[in-house]
C-alpha cells in the first residue's frame, strides 16, 4: 500500500517541477559578474521577469523607469555615486553558465527578447553634449549601433562576418593564445564562436587606448549578444565534447572581459550576463492600423478620458506647490502693505527731502 501511494506522489512532484522549468523558473539566468559598492545586488534566488531586465540596467545607472520595479534583488544604493558604465552580455543557447562564486545569479521568469534601446536613448538625451559611449552589437547578425564617442573608439572593430573571419587569422588574434581543445579552426561554426570571443577581446583592447573616456562624467553602455555557443550546440549537440569545451572557454572569456572592463572604469562599472536557452516569443514591432481610430471609437463609446501617464503625479505636485507658494506670497505681501507706516517704512518718504515732506 505504501508503495502504491508513493508513486502518484512522486509523479505529481515531477510534474510540478517540470511545469516550473517550462515556465522559466528553473532555466535561464541573470548573473552579475562585477559591480561597484554603490550598486547593491542582494544575494537570493528571486526570479526576475525577462521583460524587466532593461529596467534593472536603467535603475542601476540612476535612471527612472515608467513602471515601478518590485524586484527585491536590486537594493537602493548610493544615489550620489552611480556607475560610469553598464555592460550586458546576452548568451544564447545555454540556460546556465558555470560562473565564479563571487558572482550573483538570479533565475529569469518568462525569458522574452529585450532591448536596451530605452537606456541608450536616455543616455543620448541627457548627455548629448558630453562624451558617452554607447555600443550595441550582435556579431552573428551583423547588427551594430554606436552613439557618441563609440564611433571613433571602435572604428577598427570588426562587425561583419567577413571582417570577423579575417580578424581571427591575424597575428595578434586570440587563436594564438586560446586553447581550442576539441574545437577546430577549420569549421565555420567554430570560427563563428571564436570570432565573438575575439570581439570581446577587441572591445577591451580598443577602449584601453582611450582611458580618458572611462573617467568622464557621462555613463557608458555596452550591450552584446552572443549566439556562437547556440550554433555549436546545434552543430555537435549539447552533450558533445565540443559544446562542453566551448562553454568553458566562453565562461573564462566572459570573466576575463568582465575584469578588464571593471578595471578600465576603476571599479565603477556593472557587468551582467544573461544566459538564455531560447526566447519564448520573437521580438516584434507593433504597426499602426488604418482601422485603429474606428476600433478605438467602438471600444470607448462613452468618450472617456485616457488614463494619465507616470508623469501626472510629478506635474501635479509641481503645479500644486507652486500655486500654494504664490498664494502665500500674495497674502504676506498684502498684509505688510496694509500695515505699512508711510512715514517710516516707505522708501519714498525716506529718500526725499524733509522740507518737501513737511510741505
Amino acid at each position: 500500500m505504501g508503495r502504491r501511494g508513493g508513486a502518484p506522489w512522486a509523479l505529481e512532484v515531477a510534474v510540478l517541477v517540470t511545469s516550473a522549468c517550462l515556465a522559466g523558473v528553473c532555466g535561464d539566468e541573470f548573473s552579475v559578474l562585477r559591480s561597484p559598492q554603490s550598486v547593491v545586488f542582494r544575494d537570493g534566488s528571486w526570479p526576475i521577469p525577462g521583460e524587466r531586465i532593461p529596467d534593472v540596467a536603467a535603475l542601476s545607472m540612476g535612471f527612472s523607469v515608467e513602471d515601478d520595479l518590485s524586484w527585491p534583488g536590486l537594493a537602493v544604493g548610493d544615489l550620489f555615486h552611480r556607475p560610469r558604465a553598464t555592460v550586458l552580455v546576452t548568451v544564447k543557447g545555454v540556460d546556465k553558465l558555470t560562473l565564479p562564486v563571487k558572482g550573483i545569479s538570479y533565475p529569469i521568469e518568462n525569458a522574452v527578447p529585450f532591448s536596451l534601446d530605452s537606456v541608450a536613448n536616455a543616455i543620448h538625451t541627457l548627455f548629448s553634449e558630453e562624451t558617452p559611449v554607447v555600443l550595441q552589437l550582435a556579431p552573428s547578425e551583423e547588427r551594430v549601433y554606436m552613439v557618441g564617442k563609440a564611433n571613433s573608439v571602435f572604428e577598427d572593430l570588426s562587425v561583419t562576418l567577413r571582417q570577423l573571419r579575417n580578424r581571427l587569422f591575424q597575428d595578434n588574434s586570440i587563436l594564438s593564445s586560446l586553447p581550442l581543445n576539441s574545437l577546430s579552426r577549420n569549421n565555420e561554426v567554430d570560427l563563428l564562436f571564436l570570432s565573438e570571443l575575439q570581439v570581446l577581446h577587441d572591445i577591451a583592447s580598443l577602449l584601453s587606448r582611450h582611458k580618458h573616456l572611462a573617467k568622464d562624467h557621462s555613463p557608458d553602455l555596452y550591450s552584446l549578444e552572443l549566439a556562437g555557443l547556440e550554433e555549436v550546440g546545434k552543430r555537435y549537440g549539447e552533450d558533445s565534447q565540443q559544446f562542453k569545451d566551448a562553454s568553458q572557454i566562453l565562461v573564462d572569456s566572459l570573466q576575463k572581459f568582465a575584469d578588464e572592463m571593471f578595471n578600465l572604469y576603476s571599479g565603477n562599472a556593472v557587468v551582467e550576463v544573461v544566459a538564455v536557452k531560447t526566447f519564448n516569443s520573437p521580438l516584434t514591432r507593433k504597426a499602426r492600423s488604418i482601422l485603429q481610430s474606428s476600433q478605438s471609437e467602438t471600444e470607448n463609446p462613452y468618450n472617456l478620458a485616457y488614463p494619465y501617464n507616470y508623469n501626472y503625479s510629478v506635474i501635479f505636485n509641481i503645479i500644486l506647490w507652486m500655486m500654494i507658494g504664490l498664494a502665500l506670497a500674495v497674502i504676506v505681501i498684502s498684509y505688510n502693505l496694509w500695515n505699512m507706516d508711510p512715514g517710516y517704512d516707505s522708501i519714498i518718504y525716506r529718500m526725499t527731502n524733509q522740507k518737501i515732506r513737511m510741505d
